[in-house]
This record gives C-alpha cells, sequence and structure tokens, in this order.
C-alpha cells in the first residue's frame, strides 16, 4: 500500500501552525510527538461519558471508566509482546518507569554492587541510579564509545561484568545519536552473568516494532506522548516473577490488599505498583495512538522516515560546516549537528524565525555530550507526518543562516 503522508497529516491539526509568517516544520519528535485527532477525540469522549475512578467501583460508569483501561492494558500487552497483563504497569512516564525499578528492586543491592549503564543514556536513566547508589553505596560502570563516537563498546561493556554486578540498564535507541543499540545481544550478555537488565525503549517505540518477549527484556520502559499518544502517561514491562519480588513504589489507594496500624498487605500486581487514582483518561486515549499507528504500520513508518533520513542527511553534508554527530547504520530518525563552532542555541533560534521547531541544548544526556567534547547540539528529528517538503525547507533554511554563522 502506498504511503499517503497528506492523509496522515490530515490527522494532526498541530501541523497547521505558522510562526513568523512561515508554515511550522516540525522536526522535534524525539522530544515529544504531535497527537492525531483520533487520541484528543477520546480524551473528550472520556471526560464526557466516563469519568468516574476506576476499580473498587460498583456503579455503572466507574466499570465503564475501568474498563476502559483495562482495555488498554490488554492491548499493550499485546501490542510488545508481554506474557500477561499483570507484566503492564502504567506510570507517568519511561522516567517513572526507570525510577520505580530503581527505587524497588534497588532495594536488594548493597554497598559494593555494581549497576552497568551506558555513556549513551538519557538522564533519566542515570540519575535514578546516582540516587540509588547514595542510599545503598552502589558503584556505577558505564560503557563508552567506540572511536566512531556513534556506537557502544560491546568489548568494554562484556569486560564490566564481575561477581559484583547486579543490574545492567541502557537504551534501545539514544536520543542524541539515533543509534539502535543491539539491546539483545546485550541483554543475552548479561544474562550469561545472571544480571537483569532495564530498557529504556522511549526512542525506540515510535519507530520500531518492540517484543520484549523476543528480547527476553527483564524490565522496558517508554511514553505515549512519544509514540502520538497523551503525554503524563508510561508503561514500564517488567517479568512477573521480578515484579512479584519486588516491594511497591509508592503507598496509598489501589495498591493495598488489606490495612490496619498494625500492618498493611499488597494488592496483586499490576496494581501493588500502581497507588492513587491513576490517569485513566489519557490511559484510554493511548490506546488509540497505538490503533493508529498500527493502522499504518511500523513497516511503512520506517520506510518512510528512513527514506527521509537518508535525504536530509545527504542534503545537509552538502553544506559548508556542517557536522553531524551520530552515524551508526541503521540509526534511527534523529539528526544532531552543529555548523562550524556556532552555538547551538544561536542555530535553533535562526531556524525558528524560519518556521523550523527543533531542540537545541545537552538533550538531557550531558555525559554523551562531554564524551563528544560539545555543550550541546541541534536536533532535528523525524517522524511519520514529515514530507519531503518540509524537509526541503528545512535545507532551505540551514543553507540561508550557515553564512552568517561561519
Amino acid at each position: 500500500m502506498e504511503y499517503n503522508v497528506e492523509k496522515i497529516r490530515a490527522d494532526f491539526p498541530g501541523l497547521d501552525r505558522e510562526f513568523y509568517g512561515h508554515p511550522m516544520v516540525y522536526l522535534d519528535n524525539t522530544a515529544t510527538s504531535q497527537t492525531p485527532r483520533v487520541v484528543v477525540d477520546e480524551i473528550d469522549r472520556m471526560y464526557y461519558n466516563h469519568k468516574a475512578n476506576v476499580h473498587r467501583g460498583v456503579s455503572s460508569i466507574s466499570q465503564e471508566a475501568t474498563d476502559c483501561q483495562e482495555e488498554t492494558r490488554r492491548r499493550v500487552k499485546e501490542w510488545i509482546g508481554a506474557g500477561s497483563i499483570e507484566e503492564v504497569i502504567f506510570t507517568r512516564g519511561t522516567t517513572e518507569s526507570i525510577n520505580l525499578v530503581a527505587a524497588s528492586f534497588g532495594q536488594r543491592f548493597k554497598a559494593g554492587d555494581e549497576v552497568i549503564l551506558t555513556v549513551m543514556e538519557h538522564h533519566s536513566n542515570i540519575v535514578p541510579w546516582q540516587l540509588l547508589a547514595m542510599r545503598t553505596g552502589i558503584t556505577l560502570r558505564v560503557v563508552p564509545l567506540n572511536a566512531d563516537r556513534s556506537t557502544l563498546d560491546l568489548d568494554a561493556y562484556r569486560s564490566l561484568f564481575n561477581d559484583r554486578t547486579v543490574m545492567a540498564s541502557f537504551c534501545h535507541v539514544s536520543n542524541v545519536l539515533g543509534t539502535v543499540n543491539p539491546v539483545a545481544e546485550m541483554i543475552a550478555i548479561a544474562h550469561t552473568h545472571g544480571v537483569p537488565v532495564l530498557v529504556d525503549g522511549a526512542q525506540a517505540v515510535p519507530h520500531m516494532r518492540v517484543d520484549v518477549g523476543a528480547l527476553d527484556a527483564d524490565f522496558y520502559a517508554f511514553s505515549s506522548h512519544k509514540v502520538y499518544g497523551p503525554t503524563g502517561i508510561g508503561v514500564l514491562y517488567g517479568k512477573r516473577a521480578l515484579l512479584e519480588s519486588m516491594p511497591p513504589y509508592q503507598g496509598g489507594g489501589e495498591m493495598i490488599g488489606t490495612v490496619s496500624f498494625e500492618g498493611s498487605t499488597w494488592a496483586d500486581l499490576p496494581f501493588k505498583f500502581e497507588a492513587g487514582t491513576p490517569d485513566f483518561v489519557g490511559i484510554s486515549a493511548f490506546k488509540k495512538a497505538i490503533d493508529y499507528v498500527d493502522s499504518i504500520g511500523y513497516e511503512s513508518i520506517e520506510r518512510h522516515e528512513n527514506e527521509l533520513l537518508a535525504y536530509t542527511t545527504g542534503e545537509m553534508m552538502k553544506i559548508e560546516g556542517m557536522r553531524i554527530f551520530g552515524t551508526a547504520p541503521g540509526k534511527s530518525a534523529v539528526i544532531s549537528f552543529l555548523i562550524g563552532d556556532a552555538h547551538h542555541y544561536d542555530i535553533g533560534m535562526l531556524l525558528d524565525k524560519l518556521g523550523i521547531e527543533v531542540r537545541t541544548g545537552h538533550h538531557c544526556a550531558e555525559p554523551l555530550m562531554h564524551a563528544l567534547g560539545i555543550e550541546g547540539t541541534v536536533r532535528a528529528s523525524i517522524g511519520m507526518y514529515n514530507t519531503r517538503e518540509e524537509i526541503d525547507r528545512f535545507i532551505a533554511a540551514l543553507k540561508r543562516i550557515a553564512p552568517m554563522l561561519l
């Protein structure tokens, strides 16, 4: 079936903006994606027809709201290849999912234990482990880049495992370099040492089909808002045996079995980790985003994004002074760049005046920036609704501003 990008764009009213008299070119999809009308319509429907607290309610409207939320859980379970719905935990996003694992699973760690991270990690997969280190005395070990400054040194990764290693946690796709890490191989290496693995899938799920069972991931985290869904919704997948062995992350309503002043018991999975009233409206709308992505198909989305990535990269490299960071084969549709020695903020500001919406800064990956020897980059990231015409406007803008910056 032919990829009809104009039909897709018609489903995203947020793309029809102008800035400074120029049609908006939205190339900040790695930070957050735009939202199709069908998702917003579902939010309206939930608020106007099914606004009642979920679970434990005997009223019809509460039952309806509960059914809507739990249908999303069933849909996510199928979508990512989880073994059961009990393995799907709803959170506020990837960040909370990783914090949950570090705070709960990490309670078993002790001084001298080691957790392996990589230099590519987002701060959300660094700081929770640092906080755990402050509480427990664990040590963080870091996998460096290869000489290509685009891929991880897997030999170094293998060498970090020892009798003190208790966890490995790494991103599926780098939010700066676009590198798609060999996570299946990395998980298998960890498992030969009996070490469990958490995968940060925030940048993978929007662009490729993820099967947590095939990967054999112990934990896998991702966010709704990066895959065309509502903000404030995330998923933590965890193997059931591991989740059952973990203490609650937060206490309060919904996660309890019984409560007395002498002690409390916990609800069964997945509710043990879902304290308080969830965003059942956003959770229900997330299902619509999943259905929407599947209606287009990951194979078609990948083909479209990869074609635009190749075209964009080729055209950018013709511009004098262009410096692109991240050149791994098979990378995701992310291009981090600088023009000469110009500051990334200056580049981003000039592009904004021409209607080009990109991201500037360290992208919550300061250690990676240090490894690259820079303070930050401009990042252009492609989504399924971007067009060749938009890329041409982006390239024209770069050609216009580049002489001012060199």
